[in-house]
């Protein structure tokens, strides 16, 4: 036994092995670098604005490969952060709502509506037909249609109004989206709400989000009790700020389906809008995808795209918004009704995003873009930023700094291969002591066994 607990003793010694080498977040991990040119020298936290050669470069998803060096080459805390301007406030439209009659028995989605609409789409009547027993009359609805037909653009959330109840109001909603009153996808399966009074105080919750463009909205109870609907609104997106949209214009190859183009960077794709050669007058449906093997996800539409005449007395539709800025690579132009005379080109729309970093070590600054072996740690600057305005103001910013025009290149294309992966010699170390542990412990059976058979009999 006592080669058994040598075995164990060096085991033991080698089980921290040896430690993996990360690779260092330098600027020679990364494309290329544009020194910054700093607003003024003594402050302490800078903001800059992201110009199209910035996302040209970059290759992360979250644009986790741009990231600010000072003079040593050393990594300055930085994030992406919304300082330039509050948000703008969301704008609430009222929506036409029908009450549905349910059945006691009918499980959630089970309804056939049969719905009369104007050339707009717009629902002039609504009838509900079922299989099952109705309830009765006299009880409360329990599912309610929404139109949301006359709006175009994203719908970011729905808020439900009701008459003050005589009881407490707490329920779950299951919340569903369609585009032609026949086919339902869910947007929301549990969406709870709530009306509490204790005396003069009151606790509401009637907002529920939706982020979706879907022409109608379809709300049903779960579980609980909720009063009649007296009004439904949504929450459209606010005004875009002035100027602050850049546009790219995309052109595409066919295919089967439509037209295919691809993203040349990471840029944040908010509005996207058709062009065509000549007149046209096309509902689109717009949808995206990261890689080549990605299932493609609607992005906009259906929406009526139309162009005609040229110059200062054209007509033209305008630009669509999504639902949330997405970067993916490769987007998706598929003609819901009608056909383009020509291959149409894919505007897409971006904001310049703000990065806000912190000044640390020497000057000058600079800041690198495309890497795919290293990433930005990210550090809590919003909150950052919204302790400062707190203490100093609203509208207090960091600093501005700006990017020179003209890149410096840094290890080029080479930082856009992955780093060779470094032995695990940790692993194969272990796996060594195990089996050799294994093949140890065989022997000692082994050689219990022989000297059992060698010993005489009694």
């Amino acid at each position: 036994m006592s080669g058994l607990r040598t075995y164990l003793g060096c085991l033991a010694l080698c089980m921290p092995g040896v430690a993996l080498a990360a690779i260092a977040n330098e600027p020679a991990q990364y494309v290329q670098q544009w020194p910054l040119q700093l607003e003024t020298a003594e402050a302490g936290a800078y903001r800059v604005h992201l110009d199209e050669a910035v996302y040209r470069t970059a290759q992360s998803p979250t644009l986790a490969d741009v990231q600010p060096f000072n003079a040593q080459g050393r990594p300055l805390p930085a994030a992406l952060a919304d300082v330039d301007a509050a948000v703008p406030a969301a704008e609430l439209k009222n929506l036409p709502l029908f009450a549905l009659p349910t059945r006691s028995d009918a499980p959630a989605g089970d309804l056939e509506l049969i719905a009369e609409r104007d050339g707009d789409g717009r629902i002039r009547r609504i009838q509900a037909r079922e299989a099952g027993p109705a309830r009765a009359s006299d009880d409360a609805p329990r599912a309610w249609l929404i139109d949301a037909s006359g709006l175009h653009g994203p719908l970011h959330a729905l808020r439900l109004e009701w008459d003050r109840p005589t009881a407490p109001v707490q329920a779950e909603l299951r919340v569903e989206g369609s585009e032609n009153l026949r086919d339902w996808y869910l947007l929301d399966p549990r969406a709870s709400v709530i009306d509490l009074g204790n005396g003069q105080q009151r606790l509401q919750q009637r907002r529920i989000a939706l982020d979706s463009n879907a022409r109608y909205l379809r709300v049903q109870v779960l579980s609980g009790q909720l009063p009649p609907l007296r009004q439904a609104q949504v929450e459209l997106p606010g005004p875009l700020r002035p100027d602050a949209t850049r546009w790219l214009v995309l052109a595409g190859q066919p295919q089967e389906r439509g037209y295919v183009y691809t993203l040349p960077g990471r840029f944040p794709v908010g509005q996207v809008d058709v062009v065509s050669p000549d007149n046209q007058a096309t509902r689109w449906i717009v949808q995206s995808r990261d890689s080549a093997d990605a299932p493609w996800v609607q992005r906009a539409g259906p929406w009526l795209a139309y162009q005609l005449g040229a110059g200062a007395s054209g007509q033209r539709s305008p630009p669509q918004a999504l639902v949330s800025p997405s970067r993916d690579r490769y987007w998706r132009l598929i003609p819901d009704s009608g056909e383009a005379a020509a291959m149409p080109e894919l505007r897409v729309g971006y904001r310049p995003e703000t990065l806000v970093f912190i000044a640390q070590g020497a000057t000058p600054y600079a800041l690198a873009a495309g890497s795919a072996r290293v990433q930005r740690a990210e550090a809590p600057l919003s909150q950052l930023v919204a302790t400062l305005r707190r203490a100093r103001g609203p509208d207090w910013q960091p600093a501005m700094a700006t990017l020179s025009a003209a890149a410096q290149p840094l290890a080029g294309p080479e930082a856009l291969l992955p780093a060779d992966r470094p032995i695990d010699w940790k692993t194969w170390l272990l796996w060594a002591l195990l089996v050799g542990g294994a093949l140890l412990v065989a022997g000692f059976a082994l050689t219990l066994l022989r000297a059992r058979g060698a010993s005489p009999a009694p």
